[in-house]
């Protein structure tokens, strides 16, 4: 069976696309709960004859499109929510709202959106079912793991054997990047506290002074991890908050940092745990306090699936051409929630290039107040997550 020429047709549907993004990009909302982000979904979604369902614990859309012969499934991801960001873009659609889709979540919306109708219009050709999951919180607690629990890889009601999210970053435009195995690192916050015994500034000699003892943590953690980890397999610890008195002439009883940890492999984290608490306790003993460690870990490490990541890099060299495909050499020190995906179904996630022409890609990063994304590229991400599900199911058809 021969793949439809999704490129060629997502461009009758350019303009519809581009104004789904700038309609979602001047309404912005965070969270778990997007009420208009949803309803606007559920309209654009009407009349394609999916299978759709909305979440119960946020407001999620799963749409499954059934096609015309038996298969598996496969997924397809957008996330949908903004940040608590003030617009500085000057664009004449920017949010007015306080908040602002920074990270380009407005055009993975209608990219899925378009995905949507570009398989709607071959049902009877595709081999199986395809689940579209526009997803809430990516940027918060994470809202892949609820809808998860609330059905979603299920929701065909036949296995899903691949999945597939595009995401678009501040980098040259129309690019396509990814690799096979780790791609995204895990990410865990760090809690910890030092107590001691508080008094007069005057007189430390009567107390048992944590705030020391946790500028000397803070010291021992930035050697730490150049000296126990392999720099193959790399943490970073960035202390990022401190918090001991509320007035100059006060030693405290505790004082506290918080760190943001980024791992690429459960074995760093585990050493990492274990190499953090040893070096708190054993500080603390030193100025006569102890110490109290916390980790919270947020999303796993995002591994792409290697075997589907070097299919998917060919499929995206044959459509735009092996000049737009390029496959990354390290993993990257960011965190993203399809990781949980991941974890359950063999897939790929893959990074496209949106920065518009004769902007430097280098000068707004996401999550920027001043970066801007050239929605003109919404045909080709539609496509490719198109063809990706298409030929996909052919393969698993073919055997």
């Amino acid at each position: 069976m021969t793949t439809p020429d999704f490129r060629t047709e997502a461009q009758g549907h350019l303009g519809d696309l581009i104004s789904l993004r700038r309609k979602l990009h001047a309404n912005p909302e965070l969270g778990f709960d997007l009420p208009f982000t949803q309803r606007t979904v559920l309209d654009e979604l009407a009349g394609l004859g999916l299978e759709i369902t909305t979440g119960e614990s946020l407001t999620s859309v799963v749409a499954v499109l059934k096609g015309g012969k038996p298969g598996p499934a496969v997924l397809l991801r957008g996330d949908m929510d903004a940040l608590p960001v003030v617009e500085d873009t000057g664009l004449d659609f920017a949010s007015e709202n306080g908040n602002m889709h920074a990270c380009g979540h407005d055009l993975h919306t209608a990219g899925l959106v378009g995905a949507a109708r570009l398989l709607a219009a071959h049902r009877e050709e595709i081999p199986g079912s395809i689940i579209f999951m526009f997803q809430p919180a990516e940027e918060v607690e994470g809202g892949a793991e609820p809808m998860i629990a609330e059905g979603v890889l299920e929701a065909a009601g036949v296995p899903a054997i691949a999945a597939y999210g595009i995401h678009v970053e501040a980098d040259v435009r129309g690019r396509f990047t990814t690799k096979g195995g780790p791609l995204m690192a895990g990410f865990a916050d760090l809690n910890l506290t030092i107590h001691g015994a508080g008094g007069h500034s005057s007189q430390p000699q009567a107390t048992r002074d944590p705030v020391p003892a946790l500028a000397e943590v803070v010291l021992a953690l930035n050697t730490m991890t150049g000296r126990s980890f392999d720099i193959f397999d790399p943490v970073v610890v960035s202390v990022t908050q401190l918090e001991a008195a509320q007035a100059s002439n006060v030693i405290p009883d505790s004082a506290k940092l918080t760190a943001s940890i980024r791992f690429l492999s459960a074995e760093s984290l585990a050493l990492l745990q274990e190499r953090v608490t040893e070096i708190a306790e054993n500080i603390a003993r030193a100025h006569r306090c102890t110490a109290e460690v916390d980790f919270q870990v947020g999303f796993p490490v995002t591994v792409n699936n290697p075997a589907e990541s070097t299919v998917v890099l060919e499929r995206l060299g044959s459509v735009f051409g092996s000049e737009r495909v390029v496959e990354m050499e390290h993993p990257r020190m960011g965190s993203e929630d399809f990781s949980f995906v991941l974890q359950k179904v063999p897939g790929t996630f893959v990074f496209l290039g949106a920065t518009p022409e004769g902007v430097d890609p280098d000068a707004e990063t996401n999550h920027s107040p001043r970066v801007v994304f050239d929605d003109g590229l919404l045909g080709d991400q539609a496509a490719a997550l198109a063809h990706l599900a298409f030929a996909r199911l052919v393969d698993e058809e073919r055997g």
